[in-house]
């Protein structure tokens, strides 16, 4: 045994030398942007070959280079339009641009030219589902799943569209699957997380939060959940601390404005509602009860102009509604300098001369 352990101190390096001889992770070079570089030459030396711009493009794509990788395919499919995959392609290259009608066009064309897949359905039923077609969506996702039933994204697909149908016990099973393919997806977890405190099921929706912080620590959304699951269960100070943390990690998702808005509000600290309600609105326009709480806050902080502006929309959104008509004529004229009163006197009655009746005879 002595002997082993001197073989073995012999063999081992001393701490310096072993950390020369490490590998300079910096310096490994691997990724679909490097594929697509290496792809370079052989370009150059076959300009004509269509299938290079094709694999370079589906590179690019995949690095995030999308620009780059519409302009390859669109060369590839100019040197040989028949090939059905190179549609596919272009279809997910346009999808990332958001161009979801031309995106869609190529899909057909795609598959008019003999290309099938349950990837070109998935794709197909994403940008149905983002169009609010969950129908159309449902049908695609379907087709995906026949020809790969254990694929985790068409069943969180699912689950998504039939949210929108508002099926919850559907939507609950489908993503509940997709879970358990994939338990490492954080927009999952997310979306049962939402629908959990949306059914008042606060301690259920916290699990599926804690479980997607774990494996997304700066995701936004899941942040506004684990707030949520707070204001719920009454402890309101953990959730505006959760919720001030979600819309620093993603301005974009106002529904953490939304609450931090709604509570300012009904503290009367509207200087701190404002921006709140403002940045909710600009993503979410019909808001509930936003664009009153944005208004009333403007109102009282005597930010006349815009205060009249919120009024004057209230009365497009709700015509007729005398309230809001009063309160965009009363602010509209406070912003001219004019000031007007809560209440308007009633307009004085004109004197009128008595009648003089003529007695007869006379």
């Amino acid at each position: 045994m002595l002997l082993a352990a001197v073989l073995l101190s012999g063999c081992t390096p001393d701490p310096e030398e072993r950390s020369e001889r490490m590998v300079n992770l910096k310096t490994v070079q691997s990724g679909p942007a490097i594929q697509a570089q290496e792809l370079d030459g052989a370009i150059s030396r076959q300009p004509r070959n269509a299938s290079l711009y094709a694999r370079r493009a589906a590179f690019r794509l995949e690095a995030g280079q999308v620009q780059a990788a519409l302009r390859d395919i669109n060369e590839a499919l100019d040197l040989d339009d028949a090939p059905g995959e190179f549609y596919f392609i272009k279809a997910r290259a346009l999808r990332a641009e958001g161009r979801i009608k031309a995106a869609l066009a190529a899909t057909d064309e795609a598959a008019r030219r003999g290309f099938a897949s349950p990837e070109l359905n998935l794709l197909v039923g994403e940008m149905h589902l983002a169009t609010r077609r969950y129908q159309d969506a449902l049908d695609q996702l379907d087709r995906a799943l026949q020809q790969e039933p254990d694929q985790p994204a068409p069943l969180f697909y699912k689950g998504v569209a039939y949210i929108g149908l508002q099926d919850t016990v559907q939507a609950l099973d489908y993503l509940r699957a997709s879970l358990a393919r994939d338990p490492r997806q954080p927009e999952t977890l997310h979306q049962l997380a939402f629908l959990s405190n949306a059914y008042r099921q606060p301690a259920q929706a916290a699990q599926y939060a804690a479980r997607g912080l774990k494996l997304a620590p700066t995701y936004g959304p899941l942040w506004y959940d684990y707030g949520r699951q707070f204001e719920l269960q009454n402890q309101p100070d953990s959730a505006v601390r959760i919720y001030a943390r979600a819309v620093q990690l993603d301005t974009t998702f106002y529904r953490a404005d939304y609450r931090l808005g709604l509570v300012a509000y009904k503290n009367r600290r509207y200087a701190a509602a404002v921006p709140h309600l403002q940045r909710a609105l600009r993503r979410s326009p019909r808001l509930e009860n936003a664009r009153q709480m944005l208004a009333e806050s403007l109102e009282s902080l005597a930010r006349w102009p815009e205060a009249a502006d919120q009024y004057r929309l209230l009365v497009q959104e709700n015509p007729g509604n005398r309230h809001w008509t009063y309160k965009a004529w009363k602010t509209g004229n406070r912003a001219r300098g004019i000031i007007v009163e809560d209440a308007p006197r009633p307009a004085p009655v004109e004197a009128i001369e008595p009648i003089q009746f003529q007695r007869p005879g006379l």
